[in-house]
């Protein structure tokens, strides 16, 4: 009789962890990841900075390579970028992601139509968690971009993050964040060269009980500069770069609403701001 009611009170106590637990979700997350970017480019550089994929050095030296005339210098620009990638959360560590870009730019004479100017694929884990511990999470994002049409003077751009990020709470809404960010440019064509671009820079976030989260990055981003046809298209250069982001989350840590705002050195300001809607399709 004992051990039948033991065996019955373990069976309860069991079955009221299980319920306690949360299910895991059978579909990951699925949404189309839209990001909407107005920037303005000063004279005589390309638009570089944070995570940039349509405002890349790529695309602006494509657009030089094919009007088939060398410049004096490139000229101040005004651009707006759409950014439409798929991005599907395998798991809490794993996100993989791809899609294409289009942009539409003012360079004085008014904005040219708006193209599809690139494709991209891209893969982010977190190589560590910190879960409580006092290693900070450790997440890679990698992504391969390349420009459209593919055709004499196209571009492949590789872009890889590597970020640290020390959360100060059991509940990671708060903390402190560094990182290096690294892009590579090979353009199809002996004429012209894009120099490397690194970022070194450090931050923090906090996040309120309301779900807004505002997250601060300062930084120094160095850019070997761009030759075209033996003459310098753009000067090298080793400035301060600025990054202010401000989210709203759900409860489960799924970003509903983002605003960005961006600004670099280079050596004149640029300026460049970002809204960040998702579609979701699946959203745990």
């Amino acid at each position: 009789m004992g051990l039948l009611c033991l065996t019955a009170s373990a069976g309860a106590a069991y079955a009221a962890d299980e319920e306690d637990t949360p299910a895991k979700p059978a579909v990951p997350n699925i949404y189309l990841d839209l990001r909407t970017t107005y920037a303005t480019i000063p004279a005589g550089t390309f638009g570089l900075g944070f995570g940039n994929t349509s405002l890349s050095a790529a695309f602006e030296a494509l657009a030089t390579l094919r009007g088939g005339t060398l410049p004096n210098g490139l000229p101040a620009a005004k651009s707006i970028a759409v950014d439409l990638p798929l991005t599907v959360d395998v798991s809490d560590r794993v996100s993989l992601y791809g899609g294409v870009s289009g942009s539409s730019t003012d360079i004085g004479g008014g904005w040219s139509s708006f193209d599809i100017t690139s494709w991209n694929i891209g893969v982010q884990a977190d190589l560590h968690q910190q879960n409580g511990g006092t290693i900070p999470t450790i997440t890679l994002q990698s992504t391969l971009t390349q420009s459209v049409p593919n055709e004499q003077g196209m571009t492949n751009s590789f872009n890889h993050v590597l970020e640290f990020d020390y959360a100060l709470d059991e509940d990671e809404t708060r903390g402190w964040l560094a990182g290096v960010q690294y892009t590579h440019t090979d353009i199809a064509s002996q004429l012209a060269r894009i120099k490397p671009n690194t970022i070194l820079y450090a931050g923090g976030y906090y996040q309120w009980p309301s779900n807004w989260k505002f997250t601060g990055r300062l930084g120094v981003q160095s850019f070997g500069g761009a030759q075209l046809a033996g003459r310098t298209l753009a000067e090298a250069f080793t400035q301060p770069i600025l990054r202010l982001d401000l989210d709203r989350m759900d409860d489960n840590d799924n970003r509903l609403f983002g605003i960005t705002a961006q600004i670099a050195w280079m050596p004149k300001p640029s300026y460049q701001v970002t809204l960040r809607t998702p579609l979701y399709a699946v959203r745990n």
